[in-house]
């Protein structure tokens, strides 16, 4: 037998097999005390049958002629069932009366007073007049076991309707008493991997409180550490800004005011480097904010409003000029996101298919009612091999394309923050080539 992995269906079956196993012993106990008494019951009538029957029969047989040597049969006024059956005899032996179905095989010969068995009948034996004349009363086995049976099977059949409704109730009491530790999971359970939050929980039993507090010890070292790394990140990145616009601002007045085409070459060389330096320290950013937690939303948003907002954006920008197609649903698509983090996480998707994508045809973008986002552009297939790495920081396909590997990085944290699912697929469904980002939007509203 497999244990179930349930502490509620543990209890519920180890208590209900334990109550119903006691039952049972008490059942056998109480039926064999039951059948000890009945055996005092049929003994006693037994016993009082022969005693009150021998005194008749020696009357009858003391005032028969003495020529009539036969047995008598006494005869019976009416058909009925016979639980007791006797035979007189002498001291010789001699059959001198028995009951109207008696069968002297079954009685064996006098051998004293009182209680003796036989394979088939309970017998009982008495004896008058200075031991000259005997009584032997019969009773079968099979009719004591009978009703032996009978009880039991009286005694069992309240149980057979007793112990489910037991087992109903222990599962009933369990789940109530267990409401508590499934209120306690399904708060961890709920929440994305962002939420370092303490675990609010209430009446918990003692022998669980400990686990309780450790684990929001636990969350709240591995806030405190995560919240370092994070505020390490964005800070420095936050504070590159700074020099890197104004040492690219020098740069772009050398440009201007140098006569030297040397010169001017190795300032638009270090414009270009000021300029990739400036983008990874907003995608740094961006990732910071993405690991930092607080992606979900107090309230639903209309995710297609954000979505246009930020196609039409990037189609302003001369990279994405007329390259973009958006298909929305008539219907908002609700969903409990932050707005910003949600900006992010789809400027980065479409920013990465811009970026790599054929610019023969156009990058496109559509959303469904049931929250599914795809991002498909043309292209070279990517090999299954490095779509698994993709997602990782600073990891970069097979282009030429400048870029510092992380916006697909920022999508996947987001993502997971948002309880949301990010899947990469080459090459697009229904092509032979391109590529493909579905993000299965979480928490829709």
């Amino acid at each position: 037998m497999i244990a179930p992995k349930s502490l509620q269906w543990r209890l519920s079956i180890w208590l209900g097999l334990g109550i119903a196993l006691v039952w049972a012993v008490a059942a056998a106990v109480t039926a064999q005390n039951l059948r000890h008494e009945m055996d005092e019951v049929f003994d006693s009538a037994l016993a009082e049958t022969g005693q009150r029957l021998l005194p008749l029969a020696v009357r009858d047989i003391v005032g028969r002629d003495s020529d009539d040597a036969a047995s008598q049969s006494v005869a019976t006024m009416r058909e009925h069932d016979e639980h007791f059956t006797y035979v007189v005899r002498n001291a010789e032996g001699e059959l001198l009366l028995r009951s109207h179905r008696a069968d002297p095989a079954i009685f064996p010969p006098f051998s004293g007073m009182g209680f003796s068995d036989t394979p088939s009948h309970r017998l009982y034996s008495d004896a008058a007049l200075q031991g000259t004349i005997t009584i032997t009363v019969a009773e079968p086995q099979a009719r004591r076991r009978a009703v032996a049976w009978d009880v039991l099977v009286g005694l069992a059949r309240p149980l057979a309707l007793i112990v489910p409704i037991s087992l109903i109730g222990i599962w009933a009491v369990v789940r109530l008493s267990t409401t508590s530790l499934r209120r306690f999971r399904s708060e961890i359970e709920v929440r994305g991997t962002g939420d370092l939050t303490a675990v609010a929980a209430s009446d918990l039993p003692s022998e669980i409180r400990p686990v309780e507090q450790a684990v929001n010890q636990l969350l709240e070292r591995l806030r405190r550490a995560l919240e370092a790394e994070r505020s390490f990140a964005a800070n420095s990145a936050h504070e590159l800004r700074t020099p890197v616009a104004a040492a690219l601002a020098q740069a772009q007045r050398l440009i201007i005011e140098t006569t030297d085409a040397g010169a001017r070459k190795r300032a638009r060389d270090i414009e270009a480097a000021l300029r990739r330096l400036s983008g990874l320290s907003e995608k740094l950013m961006q990732l910071a904010r993405a690991e930092g937690g607080r992606l979900h939303g107090a309230e639903a948003v209309d995710t297609c409003i954000i979505l246009r907002m930020v196609v039409g954006e990037l189609s302003s920008n001369a990279s994405g000029a007329g390259r973009i197609e958006l298909v929305l649903p008539g219907d908002p698509v609700p969903a409990r996101i932050d707005p910003d983090a949600f900006a992010i996480l789809t400027r980065n998707l479409i920013e990465n298919a811009l970026k790599h994508g054929s610019r023969t045809e156009p990058v496109r973008v559509t959303l469904s009612m049931d929250g599914l986002l795809r991002v498909a552009n043309a292209g070279p297939a990517v090999p299954q091999g490095l779509l698994a790495r993709l997602l990782g920081p600073f990891e970069r396909g097979r282009t030429q394309a400048k870029g510092a590997g992380l916006g697909l990085a920022i999508a996947k944290a987001i993502a997971t923050g948002t309880g949301s699912s990010l899947e990469l697929i080459s090459p697009r469904e229904g092509h032979e080539d391109g590529f493909e980002a579905r993000l299965r939007i979480g928490r829709l509203g």
